[in-house]
């Protein structure tokens, strides 16, 4: 029997009909064969309401009517993906931003702003009271929270100390904290000299958040937010513990690969699992643990400097986006903030109120991701011939979940730790690059002794 292809939504869920006593869209003989073990009493990270997010330039709010209250459809979208959620304000654009407190004349430069549009040039650009004021309506709107950066790259300290005043009075409780700069470990030989180091972003730091809690002596930070370098993270952790108790959380990007247009950033290469990350989490989390901090993953995506057109805006970057962020909750963080905005290839949402908004595939795999949140994590083993089928497994109350994610181009049969009443989700798409067609379906109670999974999809069951 061929996989079953389902109908194309537009970001709802639609219903399809249980297929009797086991879930089939594959022929079993061609399948690759793979067993799930499952201990539900080895309990790890437990994610949490807020565990997904979107990551936004600063430049974005150079236009006062993109995050606000009138902006219904984006609110909508933001609700989809979880009824709380952290937006992170910041990127490369928050270094070319300048806040002020006069109202510029005339229309807004920019609808929007973000990876893929020429307007993304690095111009100055306001941040007005107005822009806080409407983001603060859409933040309540949507029921998320902010994480907010300053520009302390090329902008005076005096003004960062500013315009932290009137975020902090603005968005009040809907801010978690505030970032110091973007990326700082990439500064060396762009805004500062060949001489930059960690010791001197520290000493850098450490001025900007004296002035910072002059005008907002309750201010609370998150950091680094560094690219790759490591040496910045575990500084930070050490030195925020023994100095700087306004430290709230611990925060870095990353990329799968990258840069886009660079040869050989493919689908191949995005689904292929990265030890890098593996062992730069084992770090991480040390860190973390050891300066009693949490760690949230602040900026990221599949590949850097907007996405790979015909890679980070198709079915696999669904795929690698729920397999991704479940991951990261693996290994301890409690958040996750894919980076996204304007038309760029790996964004979520792309599109302008004035055009229409429009659900990339990616936003399905982060849609996929929400059935964990609030849930628990337990130990879960694959034994499988392919490393690009993926499982985890959680508990919520008495609920028991299973993620099975396929990235691979044949069928696979999965045998499950238990036989009784499922629930399934499943996310699918007509093939592996396909832009469209890629949509989330749900399916009546089954028993499920073993699972089949279509090429390219991945499927959530509920015990």
């Amino acid at each position: 029997m061929q996989r079953r292809k389902f109908l194309v939504g537009a970001g709802a869920v639609t219903a399809a009909a249980c297929l009797g006593d086991r879930l089939t869209w594959a022929d079993e003989k061609s399948a690759i064969q793979a067993a799930l073990t499952v201990d539900w009493t080895r309990k790890g990270n437990t994610l949490p309401a807020d565990y997904t997010g979107l990551s936004y330039e600063s430049r974005q709010l150079a236009n006062p009517k993109f995050f606000s209250a009138e902006n219904k459809e984006l609110i909508q979208l933001f609700r989809e993906l979880g009824a709380t959620g952290v937006l992170r304000i910041g990127g490369s654009t928050s270094e070319y931003t300048a806040f002020t407190t006069e109202e510029p004349k005339g229309e807004p430069l920019l609808e929007i702003a973000g990876p893929g549009l020429p307007a993304n040039d690095y111009t100055e650009t306001p941040i007005t009271l107005r822009a806080l004021e409407n983001l603060r309506a859409f933040l309540d709107a949507t029921g998320w929270a902010c994480l907010y950066g300053l520009n302390t790259g090329r902008g005076s300290v005096e003004r960062a100390a500013e315009e932290a005043f009137h975020v902090y009075r603005i968005l009040g409780p809907k801010l978690i904290a505030l970032q110091l700069g973007n990326e700082p470990d990439a500064w060396r030989n762009r805004y500062r000299g060949a001489d930059w180091s960690y010791e001197s972003y520290w000493k850098e730091w450490q001025v900007t958040r004296a002035a910072v809690l002059k005008r907002v002596p309750q201010a609370k930070f998150a950091g680094p937010d560094v690219s790759n370098k490591l040496a910045y993270v575990a500084g930070f952790a050490v030195d925020a513990k023994k100095s700087a108790p306004e430290v709230a959380l611990l925060t870095s990007h990353y990329y799968t690969m990258g840069p886009a247009g660079k040869p050989g950033m493919t689908i191949d290469r995005m689904l292929a699992p990265d030890p890098k990350l593996e062992r730069d989490m084992a770090t991480i989390m040390d860190a973390a643990h050891a300066a009693g901090l949490p760690y949230r993953m602040c900026e990221g995506n599949s590949c850097w400097n907007g996405g790979q057109e015909g890679v980070s805006d198709t079915l696999a970057s669904a795929l690698w986006g729920v397999d991704a962020m479940l991951h990261f909750a693996q290994c301890g963080a409690i958040g996750v903030n894919l980076h996204g905005g304007g038309m760029g290839h790996y964004a979520p949402i792309v599109g302008s109120p004035s055009q229409g908004l429009t659900r990339r595939p990616l936003f399905y795999g982060m849609l996929l991701a929400k059935e964990f949140f609030g849930a628990t994590l337990v130990e879960a083993k694959l034994e499988c011939a392919s490393d690009r089928v993926r499982a985890y497994a959680a508990v919520a109350g008495s609920k028991k979940l299973l993620l099975i994610v396929n990235k691979t181009d044949a069928p696979v049969t999965v045998k499950l730790p238990a036989a009784h009443a499922h629930a399934v989700l499943t996310l699918d798409g007509p093939s592996m690059d396909a832009k469209d067609g890629v949509t989330i379906a749900k399916k009546g109670t089954v028993k499920v002794e073993q699972l089949q999974l279509g090429a390219h999809s991945a499927v959530v069951v509920k015990a």
